[in-house]
This record gives structure tokens, C-alpha cells and sequence, in this order.
């Protein structure tokens, strides 16, 4: 429940209260600022406060947007100001103060007790957020003819147009904005006017993908088709769940960690789908699909790495960012350059018409080089922006580096023995560390010169960890220790030639990327890391490749086989329990909102 405080004289013939209470509030009126202090004190802590001038006239959705958006503690528009329980004592600070302030005045009766409320958390440093209304009307006219003009202003825009069209993510790829978002938007209207939460149709997004990939592994050619078509209409649902989250302002910690985790479990697990398909017409493609699982992966801990070194540095300008800016304001370069990184829409789309009308192979064998192709092209570019710009990285920057190196307890305890001073070879020592231990993957296959690489890679992991990460490439070396750790997995399975083992490694670098992702997440929600007893038991990413290459070495291909299965079973156990109980604990003890509008993933 949420209480609003009506200030002043109520207007007559005004909707405001009907307004108000259609947004959940329970409304209450105060005279004046002493009225509504003595008003405050008697809402519960725990409920939000919002003080509206009666005076106000505007959209309903531009009240909607200014006092009931969960992700911020407290936020103003012209006439009004909302607090959550975290700065309501910060309000009944200011509150008091005008009140006092205000005591005797003649002026008081014809003031906004909300707008002088506001200039006080303003001087008070509060964090006030204030919503971009762009056409929707919100002010406090202060005579008949202004609000006359006001509600003029007001009948000339329609705000339920405008609620439709700021749903949809306002930077997202070609195929997404022109053939799903025109009628994705009313999908979520319609949920949102039957009660439906993003969280459920997230979950009803994921059931959909489920299905097609448990269509796709029929091996059929109808089943190919269902498949192709139950992906689009799961990718419509994704598209809708941030819609109706947009659309209501249903933002939540829990749903924002649903929908990215679920993107990446839906795509993997089509992978399979396809690959276990394949399998059942004679054409064994685990290693394709293991290999794109990969690739998308190693491109995403591109993207993450490079935002958290960037998001906050300082004299974040180079060259290529003012080119890269330059091209974006050229209409059709903006929509071209989208299309090429194969963003998601994109990306399921092209796996949903290969699906339906060609093979798993050719399906696979397309994701690659457009993956391969996008990847190159977004690392090229990312990596001349760092090199021509002066950027100072903060501590945060390298603290997020660090956490999404996953080092384990045997770099960490390597790098406190390491002799010297801190070596500014962080990035050169990442990359040849991955380059070693794959390539002898790939000659060698199992044996103990791999272990003995795999062995370098652990030391050089240290030294790329042991400073710092504050270089200008210095958010290479979570990317690199991801291709080292799944590449080496992918290439030993494929090695053993047995029946069973790409499976396996396939549900391994599964389990291991979502640790991953769950990583990003929390320091996305600024929730931190994992906590360094999980890193610990799962052995850190050096710890993991080292383990691979011994057992790759001891045992048979067949017991090899197993230990890889036993392995992402006890993985994923750990690392999905920690997990789930974090992101649901964080939920339930009011955890901030959050919703991420990010790079099209």
C-alpha cells in the first residue's frame, strides 16, 4: 500500500484523487505544511509517501512515472514528490524544517508545500530522481488561465500512446524494433490489464524455448518447424516481459536476474536441442554446438568486461568513440552496425529459419561465422577505443575486473609468492597463458605436456591477476581466461572420441557459464561478487583447467567421460543452490529494483 498527501485547496471538478487512487495510493488531504507533517507521521515506515500539490494537473502516466517507479528511493515532478521507506526519514526532516520554516506565513495557503519539500532534499543531497516526461504534461498552474491552457496541453497528447511507445527498449536491433516490437507492446498491454507479472510471462518465454528445443531434438523435419516457430514466439514473450515491466513499472532484483539468466538458458538449451536432433538422423554435431555455446559466451564476457572497465572511468573520450558517435548519426549506419554483432533478435531469428528449412549442421555452422564475424568486429573496435583513449579506471572498475576473472584459490595463492614488483604484462601474460594451454589441447590431446601447460596457464593467471586491473586492456584477461578454461573442456572431449563425452562437457561449460553470468548480474545489480568460498570450492577457472587436463590424462575415455558428467553435476549443484538463494533472499528483504536496458544482448 502507498499513501498520498493531497496539499492545499482541492481544485473543484479535478480528477487528481481518482488519479491517484487508480495508482494504488490511498489519498489523504493536508491544509498546509504542518497539516501534512502531522499527516506523515501517521503512515506506516514501510509504506511509500508520496506529497502531490492539489493544485496539479497532468497525465495519469506522468504520475505513474514520478511516484510509483520502484528503482529509485525517492523521485519529484512539478507538484510532487514520492519517497520509499529508505529516504522517508531524510522527507520528514525537510518536511519539519519548511513546516517550521513556513510557521506564520500568509504565503503558506498559495505555496507548494511539494515543491519547497523538493528544494529541501535537494539541499539536503538526496538523490532525487526525476523522470523524462517528454510530451506528458505535469504542472501546477497557479491561476484559471494557466490551467486552463494546462488541461488544453493535456487533452492534445495522448498519454496511453505514449505509455505504448516508451515500452519498448529504446535502443534495440533491427529485427526486434520492426517485426516484433510494433505488436509485442500491445501483448504486454494485454497482460498488464489481466494482471500478468514480467515474471511470469519470463517464465512462460523460457516453457515456450523448452518446447522448442525438446521439438527440435525429435530429428524431424516437423519437429525442425515447430521448433523454428516456437522460438520466435518465445522471443516475442522475452520481448514482452521487459514491455510490461516498462509498460507498469513492475521492476524487481528477482526479475531482472529471471530474464537475463533465462536468455542464456533458453539459447543453450535450444543448442542441445538441435545437437541431440542431429544425433538421432546419424550427424553428430555436439562439438558445433558445444563450440557456438562457446563463442556466445566468450562474446558476452567481451561486452561485460569492457562496460564495467568503462562505465565510470574518467575523460572517457578517444578518437574512435567520436567516429563511432559521428556513424550513429547517420540513420541507415545505425541499423546496419546493429545487425552486424548478430544481436539477439537477429541471432534467433536466423536459428529459427535455418532450423525450419536446413539442417542442425548449416544451422550451427551459420551461427559461428556470424558469432565469429561479430565478435572480431565489436573486439576490434572496443580494443582502438582503449588504446586511443585516457581513461583513469577507478577501483571499482578493477574490483569488477577481478571478480569476473574467477581466480581461484591456486593463482591466489601463487601470486602472493611471486617475487617482485607488480608487472605491467597483466593482458600478455592472460593471452599466452590461454594460447599455451589450448593449442596443446588441440596438438597434444590428453596427456602430461598438456598438464604441464595447463600448469603454466595456472602461473601465468597469477600474474595477470596479481596487480590492479587498471590497464588499458586489462578487460581482456576475463575474456581470455573463458576461451582457455571452455576451449580447453571442448577440445578434450572432442579428443576422447567417445560417445557421450561432448555431451558432457557440454553440461560442464554450461554449469561453469552461469557462474558466470550470475556474476555479472550481481555486480550489474551492485550487489558484489560471489562470495570467495564459492569461487574456492568450484577451484577458480585455473583451478577447473587444471583439473580437466589431469583427469583427461588418468583416465580412460570412457571414465573420462564420467568424471566430466560427475563434474558439471556437482558444478552446477553448488553453483545454482548459492545462487538462487542469494537472488531470492536480496527479493524478499527488498533488495533495490533494478532493470537493465543494456546492449542487446
Amino acid at each position: 500500500m502507498s499513501t498520498a498527501i493531497l496539499t492545499g485547496q482541492p481544485v473543484p471538478g479535478s480528477s487528481l484523487e481518482s488519479d491517484l487512487r487508480s495508482l494504488g495510493f490511498d489519498v489523504r488531504v493536508a491544509s498546509d505544511a504542518g497539516d501534512t507533517e502531522t499527516l506523515l507521521a501517521t503512515v506506516p515506515a514501510g509504506q511509500r509517501v508520496a506529497i502531490v500539490d492539489a493544485r496539479f494537473v497532468g497525465h495519469v502516466h506522468a504520475l505513474r512515472l514520478g511516484l510509483t517507479d520502484p528503482r529509485f528511493d525517492a523521485a519529484a515532478l512539478p507538484g510532487a514528490v514520492t519517497v520509499r521507506p529508505a529516504a522517508r526519514q531524510a522527507l520528514t526532516r525537510a518536511l519539519a524544517r519548511e513546516s517550521s520554516d513556513a510557521s506564520g506565513s500568509t504565503a503558506v495557503a498559495v505555496d507548494s508545500v511539494a515543491d519547497r519539500v523538493v528544494a529541501a532534499l535537494d539541499a539536503d543531497g538526496v538523490a532525487l530522481h526525476r523522470p523524462d516526461l517528454g510530451t506528458l504534461v505535469a504542472v501546477v498552474p497557479t491561476d484559471p488561465q494557466t490551467r486552463n491552457e494546462a488541461r488544453q496541453a493535456l487533452a492534445a497528447v495522448d498519454d496511453e500512446a505514449v505509455r505504448l511507445r516508451t515500452a519498448v527498449k529504446s535502443r534495440d536491433g533491427f529485427f526486434t524494433t520492426h517485426f516484433i516490437s510494433p505488436y509485442s507492446r500491445y501483448l504486454a498491454r494485454w497482460c498488464a490489464r489481466r494482471g500478468l507479472t514480467p515474471n511470469q510471462v519470463t517464465t512462460a518465454s523460457l516453457i515456450t524455448a523448452l518446447i522448442a528445443a525438446g521439438c527440435a531434438a525429435t530429428g524431424t523435419r516437423g519437429g525442425f518447424v515447430a521448433a523454428g516457430l516456437l522460438l520466435i514466439f518465445s522471443f516475442v514473450l522475452d520481448c514482452t516481459d521487459g514491455q510490461l515491466a516498462r509498460y507498469s513499472l513492475q521492476y524487481s532484483t528477482l526479475g531482472a536476474w529471471l530474464d537475463a539468466t533465462f536468455d542464456r538458458a533458453k539459447e543453450y538449451a535450444y543448442y542441445a536441442g538441435l545437437a541431440l536432433g542431429a544425433s538421432r538422423g546419424g550427424d553428430d554435431v555436439w562439438a558445433l554446438a558445444l563450440g557456438a555455446m562457446v563463442l556466445q559466451t566468450c562474446r558476452h564476457v567481451v561486452d561485460f568486461s569492457f562496460n564495467e572497465a568503462n562505465h565510470d572511468a574518467t575523460a572517457n573520450t578517444s578518437p574512435t568513440a567520436a567516429l563511432s558517435d559521428k556513424l550513429d548519426s547517420v540513420g541507415w549506419t545505425v541499423w546496419v552496425r546493429r545487425m552486424i554483432v548478430l544481436p539477439i533478435g537477429e541471432r534467433w531469428a536466423m536459428i529459427a529459419v535455418l532450423t525450419a528449412v536446413t539442417t542442425p549442421r548449416i544451422t550451427f555452422y551459420a551461427l559461428l561465422i556470424g558469432c565469429a564475424f561479430a565478435a572480431t568486429y565489436t573486439t576490434a573496435g572496443r580494443v582502438l577505443r582503449s588504446l586511443t583513449r585516457k581513461a583513469q579506471r577507478t577501483d571499482r572498475a578493477a574490483r569488477a575486473l577481478a571478480d569476473l576473472a574467477d581466480t581461484g584459490p591456486l593463482a591466489e595463492a601463487l601470486g602472493r609468492l611471486l617475487p617482485g614488483p607488480a608487472r605491467k604484462t597483466a593482458v600478455l601474460s592472460a593471452a599466452f597463458g590461454a594460447v599455451a594451454v589450448v593449442t596443446a589441447a588441440w596438438v597434444w590431446g590428453p596427456g602430461w605436456q598438456l598438464v604441464a601447460m595447463a600448469g603454466l596457464y595456472v602461473g601465468l593467471s597469477a600474474e595477470a591477476v596479481e596487480r590492479s586491473l587498471k590497464g588499458p586492456l586489462d578487460w581482456l584477461i576475463p575474456p581470455f581466461f573463458r576461451a582457455a578454461e571452455y576451449g580447453t573442456v571442448l577440445l578434450l572431449a572432442a579428443k576422447a572420441d567417445v560417445n557421450g563425452a561432448l555431451p558432457a562437457a557440454f553440461g560442464l561449460v554450461a554449469a561453469v557459464a552461469y557462474h558466470h553470468y550470475d556474476t555479472v548480474y550481481r555486480i550489474r545489480g551492485d550487489a558484489g561478487a560471489p562470495p570467495r568460498w564459492l569461487v574456492r570450492v568450484i577451484g577458480g577457472h585455473e583451478g577447473r583447467t587444471l583439473l580437466v587436463t589431469v583427469l583427461a590424462a588418468l583416465l580412460a575415455p570412457t571414465d573420462f567421460k564420467v568424471a566430466l558428467t560427475v563434474l558439471a553435476v556437482a558444478v552446477a549443484l553448488v553453483v545454482l543452490l548459492e545462487s538462487i538463494r542469494f537472488w531470492v533472499t536480496a527479493h524478499k528483504t527488498g533488495a533495490p529494483a533494478v532493470h537493465d536496458e543494456g546492449e542487446p544482448a
